[in-house]
């Protein structure tokens, strides 16, 4: 099984040779995903009427939706940013170093700034900003405290990990030399 990757109203997404797009993955229209990042297992990341552009050593973990508001918002996602399992991303920013835990969700208008938090099963609502170095939780989420030095190091070991880990799949699947 390979990747579903394809062009819509001719625009095709555009992905660095080094990127690991799992089997099943769906990569769709005006999408750019950046060098070392990787698309898990049954994520859709679909380009169709705006952007979506994810920056290098990113992932974007198994069963997230990353897509975009119409005409209104693209989706950008910046480096070394981990979205967990069954997110949905959708119109938003994820500044570089960003955190999105499993099962939240960002709307429209929304940003995650660099080395922010949206912990797991957290809805943050259309326009929202997580500042630099917070944590918010909750459905509605809202500001829960300031992350410590030790979570926001995780973040980067976290983004790593998973540079590695799609690195070894690559090498698996015999897409490498």
């Amino acid at each position: 099984m390979q990747p579903i990757i394809h062009a819509y109203k001719g625009i095709s997404p555009i992905i660095a040779d080094d990127a690991f797009i799992a089997p099943g993955a769906a990569v769709i229209g005006n999408t750019h995903i950046g060098s070392k990042s990787s698309i898990w297992y049954a994520c859709v990341v679909r380009g169709d009427e705006n952007k979506i552009r994810i920056g290098d050593n990113t992932n974007i973990q198994d069963g997230t939706v990353v897509h975009i508001t119409s005409k209104t918002h693209g989706t950008f996602i910046g480096n070394n940013v981990t979205v967990g399992h069954s997110a949905l991303i959708h119109g938003c920013t994820l500044e570089d170093g960003a955190f999105v835990g499993m099962k939240a969700t960002v709307m429209d208008g929304c940003v995650v700034e660099t080395g922010g938090m949206l912990a797991a099963g957290s809805l943050l609502t259309p326009g929202k900003a997580v500042k630099a170095g917070q944590l918010w939780s909750g459905s509605p989420a809202r500001y829960t405290r300031d992350l410590t030095d030790e979570e926001q190091a995780y973040f980067s070991a976290a983004a790593g990990h998973y540079v590695e880990m799609a690195q070894q799949f690559r090498r698996d699947l015999g897409w490498t030399e």
